[in-house]
């Protein structure tokens, strides 16, 4: 009879459920909450809770990086098969990364980075871009669905490219992607209109990367042009890190990250380590703060911003006010005052409080701030807020080369300055990983001219043998298509008429 019965437990266990940050009532499985992006009241899936590792480092630290994958995504999509599984992890994870180990790690003087550019459009979102189409064509089949997929998708530089790449020609879908008009790299922008596959659109905005999330964000919730489109025969889906499916896939690479440390001899078993993101969306930093959850060894969890340091001032006041400039900075990726993925953190931050969360994004999109609770504050204490000027990021570059021949990109260098500040400032000598989250290939101008000012008025293509000539590196397969691409995409529209040119792609 006990062993009924902890077998029954052990099968409650097994089936891990979502439920959305504005709703605490319904539930969904992993596969739904993937098909759907974003729930139906405009909150986003969160697992009712972090499931833990059920392996332990000894055994990780022997994993290659599509073991660990699945180590880590069987516990929270627990309604794919282990045969499914697999199959999506196989077909992401394969020669389109140009290291076979995925996500390298390079020591550089003291700190570790953790290199998540080694992907087919080189940037840390390949990481679970790669995954996502599998994982949401998989899901479609398991919920019977019949309609044609429509990724609908904002970016603000990286995201965009990653998505248009993975889900390019993949059957049953088709991807929209709206960008800032003159707010991403010229790589950046070429990567996506120059993007090949008859079921890829790509759609500047006159307006930024905020205008371009909230008109995504209103299309998901509209429920007329839900309507309109199902009688057509479609249904939206996401692919930016809203979607659990985004960010699941994320979780993996700081525990893989950790388990390498631990066999390299880095450090010692259950030794903690203080962990750097980039931050723009939030979802980078929140998979770490998620692995924390799992059991991986981490202490501090070190957020940085750029000069748009909205989290940076959240952390210090507990006031999140994105009423403020938008600044374009060297480092696009991060360029943004409403960060999505937050609301995950305010989320759990609230005891799951579903009608608390909901009330302070309501308060963010009527008043543009809202303010957390004294008890909410003090389970932030995982957390600690950094900003880097565009100069100091300019100066991370120059000096880290001139040390050591190493060469980051713009946004790393902004996590590899508040790394450092950190560490000067709390005298806190716990070993650091640095997410390293973009190729300098990737933003080479401003690599490059950080180097050395003799750079700063190059053509930025003219720049790329030069860069891999100064830094050892071969030119990234990315890199060289688009040298001489034709663009495939010119689509301009105004942020507010986001929604007729969606009819329109779709011929609704």
């Amino acid at each position: 009879m006990a062993v009924t019965g902890r077998k029954e437990e052990e099968g409650k266990k097994m089936n891990l459920l979502y439920k959305s940050t504005r709703n605490a009532e319904k539930t969904v499985t992993a596969s739904q909450a993937i098909l759907k992006g974003l729930a139906e009241d405009g909150g986003l899936f969160v697992p009712e809770f972090i499931p833990k590792l059920d392996v332990s480092m000894e055994e990780l630290k022997s994993m290659t990086y599509q073991e660990t994958a699945y180590a880590v995504m069987k516990q929270f999509l627990t309604d794919f098969t282990e045969e499914e599984l697999k199959n999506c992890i196989r077909n992401a994870y394969d020669d389109k990364f140009d290291t076979e180990v995925i996500a390298p790690l390079a020591k550089v003087e003291d700190t570790y980075y953790l290199e998540l550019f080694h992907g087919a459009t080189i940037a840390f979102k390949d990481m679970a871009l790669s995954i996502l189409p599998h994982l949401l064509t998989t899901a479609a089949r398991k919920n019977n669905v019949k309609n044609e997929i429509v990724i609908l998708t904002a970016t603000s530089g990286d995201t965009g490219k990653a998505a248009l790449a993975g889900f390019a020609d993949v059957p049953g879908t088709k991807i929209i992607v709206f960008y800032p008009k003159g707010g991403v790299s010229r790589v950046q922008e070429l990567q996506m209109v120059t993007q090949k596959g008859d079921n890829t659109s790509v759609v500047a905005i006159h307006g930024n990367f905020d205008n371009a999330q909230s008109g995504v964000k209103a299309m998901f919730e509209d429920k007329e042009l839900e309507k309109e489109l199902a009688e057509a025969g479609y249904q939206f889906s996401s692919a930016n890190s809203i979607n659990i499916g985004r960010l699941v896939p994320q979780v993996v690479y700081y525990v893989y990250a950790y388990a390498k440390l631990l066999e390299n001899g880095e450090i010692e078993e259950n030794e903690k380590i203080n962990v750097t993101v980039p931050t723009g969306n939030f979802g980078n930093i929140l998979a770490a703060y998620y692995a924390k959850q799992m059991g991986v060894p981490i202490n501090r969890l070190i957020c940085a911003s750029n000069e748009n340091k909205v989290h940076f001032d959240f952390f210090r006041t507990g006031v999140y006010d994105r009423n403020r400039e938008f600044i374009l900075t060297s480092s696009p990726s991060m360029d943004i005052l409403i960060s999505s993925n937050l609301e995950r953190l305010i989320y759990t931050i609230a005891g799951q409080d579903a009608e608390k969360n909901a009330r302070l994004m309501a308060q963010l999109r009527e008043k543009g701030s809202y303010e957390i609770t004294e008890d909410m504050r003090e389970k932030l204490e995982d957390f600690v807020g950094g900003y880097a000027t565009e100069e100091q990021t300019k100066e991370t570059i120059h000096d880290t080369y001139a040390r050591t021949g190493y060469v980051m990109d713009t946004h790393t260098a902004v996590a590899a300055f508040v790394c450092g500040q950190y560490r000067r400032d709390s005298r806190d000598e716990t070993k650091c990983l640095v997410a390293s989250t973009a190729s300098p290939y990737k933003f080479i101008h401003s690599v490059m001219s950080a180097i050395d000012e003799k750079y700063a008025d190059a053509d930025e293509f003219d720049l790329v043998d030069e860069l891999s000539r100064i830094s050892g590196t071969s030119v990234p397969r990315a890199i060289e298509e688009i040298r001489n691409a034709d663009i495939r995409h010119t689509t301009e529209c105004d942020s507010d008429a986001m929604k007729e040119t969606v009819r329109k792609i779709l011929g609704v």
